[in-house]
């Protein structure tokens, strides 16, 4: 039984079929389409001239930052676009020839979830709460099919295996709410795939969802596809996963198209500069040495104020007067070419391309010496009671969420806690904080005890600890001014050291402008948001900062500046980082050191580089083999260790080793190793090949899983 699934990938043949253009007719044809939306602010031009097509078992990917005009030229698609207040100047989208935007609505709703059909980004508001699974999938097939109710549960139920939720039939009866993140978005998957469309189109389809239920997800629409030869239109703003899975790339961005071409010429020579400000932003996992983080600079313009000539131009780094001026039109690279671009200056953008980057801002911190860590962690506990009865509460249990860690961070250092969702990463930096009560064990912060303070002392410590929040809307008051949300850390913690100058002091230092203090938070955009938040962190020099997933809700290039901005606070303020992702790509590039935690416990830690390239512990090198790089070259030879399952029950972990019931290695072992799996439970044991590598397993071994 092998454990390993081939990612697919462009081949070969695919990328001489797209450069010589014999793919036969296109399945799914978009030409010349343009959404305006009448507002007060003027109009909003959503979609402004795009052409693209898709042909049987393709996959074509439309990638760009938020705004670009995405996800409502897929709408458009299925009929889903109002109108009012949505026009539409220009444009054709035809079916095998048919025209869909000329059908009357009657003609649309019998089209859409069969010939075409929809994965949203978010399955739970997309599932109606109150229906039943099944019954859900069941009204999708009873819709288009004319089929009894009998046999449209039947149906729905082997749907469910098909996209491999576990005992499809009892999952059936259950309700939205009582399906993890993954197994909606396969039920989601199991709903569009109900009557065989032609055409699958997948809306941001993983990204809520953690790394290793992402790589399930993407290998089952890889699967569905190859046995149905369905075309897929995959809109996304993760390049990593557009280089393992997609045939063609199209670039919008204001509405347009700027780039368009196979994988590998897209990823190998882009010829426009949003193409190559993208890519310069990513983050790369395969790099040992983290390369520095080129983004772009300001915001996605407004729809309803493109600017003239290029809309690219405020944020090019090759602009020229021409592109203030001339609007520049898709042509072709060469003649015939299936690559094509709208810019200016592609010759430029092709010798940046492939000029190397510098180093990141920051290499890996060596070990201090003699030099006590700034955060010592031991034993930490925290369970949460589970109270049962209606009159007289009684605890009848504990969700586990952290069961025992030990960390230690060493000063001007940024140690990162990776793992699924579910597995207490978020729960323990709150524990350390003491926002949550710890049930057990010690925090110390230099030579306090954080767990044994009043709580007087405790609020003066927290000068020295604080945190940045992974919503900044959310953690921010929408009522105050930004003036007033940091004014009120010092009132509140720093005595008399608010000056005239030191609001907007503090602004310039995140790179914000001090005519911004006056502002709302809804006045701003998501990664100005999140520099508020982190001057808020930083206001009163703290030693040590927990950043929660602090860039997971950004688009790759503003993800980019927050990451350089963070890099640059820690070099010039010394500051001590715990780090909380589930992007590991982001945590090489930030990281010194790695602990990787699974069901409240940490099951293995090492240096950052020792941990990537010589992984132990079968949990990492799972986590590390899902994750896609931006690469076509490299994700053609790579393979995956794609889990199954979903985390156990923190209230009721398994025995021995937590991660046994879904452990690749554990299914290849004697029965006499695989009962010490189930009866021992594993300690964080140092490794043969260095004292600061500790791995929590009984056969843990080194596995080559960055690389093919």
């Amino acid at each position: 039984m092998t454990d390993m699934t081939k990612t697919r990938t462009v081949g070969q043949e695919d990328v001489l079929r797209a450069t010589n253009g014999d793919r036969g007719a296109p399945l799914l044809e978009v030409r010349d389409l343009r959404v305006h939306f009448e507002t007060g602010g003027g109009i909003v031009k959503a979609v402004d001239g795009v052409s693209w097509q898709v042909r049987e078992g393709e996959t074509l990917a439309i990638v760009g930052e938020s705004g670009s005009g995405k996800s409502v030229s897929a709408m458009t698609i299925l009929g889903l676009v109002p109108s009012p207040p949505a026009v539409f100047p220009t444009g054709q989208v035809l079916l095998r020839g048919k025209s869909l935007l000329e059908m009357s609505e009657k003609q649309q709703r019998k089209l859409r979830g069969n010939e075409i059909a929809m994965i949203f980004q978010d399955p739970l508001t997309a599932l109606n709460p109150v229906f039943k699974v099944g019954d859900q999938i069941a009204e999708m097939v009873r819709s288009h099919q004319s089929v009894g109710r009998a046999a449209a549960n039947k149906k729905a139920v082997d749907l469910l295996g098909e996209v491999g939720i576990p005992n499809p039939r009892a999952r059936a009866l259950q309700y939205p709410h009582e399906y993890s993140g993954g197994m909606r978005q396969r039920a989601m998957i199991a709903m569009a795939l109900a009557n065989d469309p032609q055409v699958l189109l997948a809306d941001e389809p993983t990204t809520a969802l953690d790394v290793t239920v992402q790589a399930q997800i993407m290998q089952l629409l890889v699967d569905l596809q190859e046995s149905r030869n369905t075309a897929i239109v995959l809109i996304t703003h993760d390049l990593g996963l557009v280089a393992s899975h997609a045939d063609r790339i199209a670039v919008m961005y204001a509405g347009r198209i700027v780039e368009t071409g196979t994988t590998t010429q897209i990823f190998s020579s882009p010829r426009h500069a949003y193409t190559y400000g993208l890519l310069s932003s990513l983050a790369r996992m395969d790099h040992a040495r983290p390369e520095r983080l080129e983004p772009i600079q300001g915001q996605p313009p407004s729809l309803s104020n493109v600017p003239s000539g290029c809309a690219f131009h405020p944020r090019c780094a090759f602009v020229t007067e021409e592109c203030r001026t001339d609007v520049p039109q898709l042509i072709p690279l060469t003649v015939g070419s299936d690559h094509q671009h709208a810019c200016v200056h592609p010759d430029r953008v092709a010798e940046a391309h492939a000029t190397p980057r510098p180093p990141a801002l920051k290499a890996v911190t060596p070990a201090h010496v003699d030099v006590p860590p700034v955060v010592e962690v031991a034993r930490l506990v925290k369970h949460f009671p589970i109270k049962s009865g209606v009159f007289i509460r009684r605890t009848v249990g504990a969700v586990q969420a952290v069961d025992g860690i030990d960390l230690d961070i060493e000063p001007g250092t940024t140690l990162s806690l990776v793992g699924e969702s579910g597995c207490g990463k978020s729960t323990a930096a709150r524990a350390i904080l003491r926002l949550h009560e710890p049930t057990s064990g010690t925090v110390r912060l230099g030579e306090h005890d954080v767990t044994a303070l009043k709580p007087a002392e405790l609020r003066k410590a927290r000068e020295d600890m604080q945190i940045v929040f992974q919503d900044p809307y959310a953690s921010l008051n929408p009522r105050m001014t930004i003036r007033q949300i940091l004014s009120e850390k010092y009132e509140l913690l720093g005595g008399g050291k608010l000056t005239d100058t030191t609001i907007s002091d503090l602004l310039d230092t995140v790179g914000l402008s001090a005519e911004y203090a006056d502002r709302y938070p809804h006045e701003f955009s998501g990664g100005q948001r999140q520099r508020v938040g982190i001057a808020r962190a930083i206001a009163l020099n703290p030693k040590f900062v927990v950043l929660d997933e602090p860039v997971s809700a950004l688009d790759v290039s503003i993800q980019a500046q927050i990451l350089n901005l963070l890099e640059k606070l820690q070099a010039d303020f010394g500051l001590t980082y715990l780090f909380i992702a589930h992007d590991l790509s982001v945590v090489r590039h930030i990281s010194d050191r790695v602990a990787v935690m699974y069901l409240g416990r940490i099951v293995e830690l090492a240096d950052r580089d020792d941990l990537f390239e010589r992984p132990q512990h079968p949990y990492t090198q799972a986590l590390i083999s899902a994750v896609p790089i931006p690469d076509p070259e490299v994700e053609r030879v790579r393979e995956r260790i794609v889990l199954t399952g979903d985390v156990p029950n923190p209230a009721n972990p398994p025995s021995g080793c937590r991660f046994r019931t879904r452990c690749w290695k554990h299914l290849e072992l004697s029965e006499p190793d695989k009962r010490r799996c189930i009866d021992i439970e594993p300690t964080l044991d140092v490794t043969r090949e260095s004292r600061r590598h500790t791995v929590a397993c009984h056969f843990a071994g080194e596995r080559q899983v960055l690389r093919g």
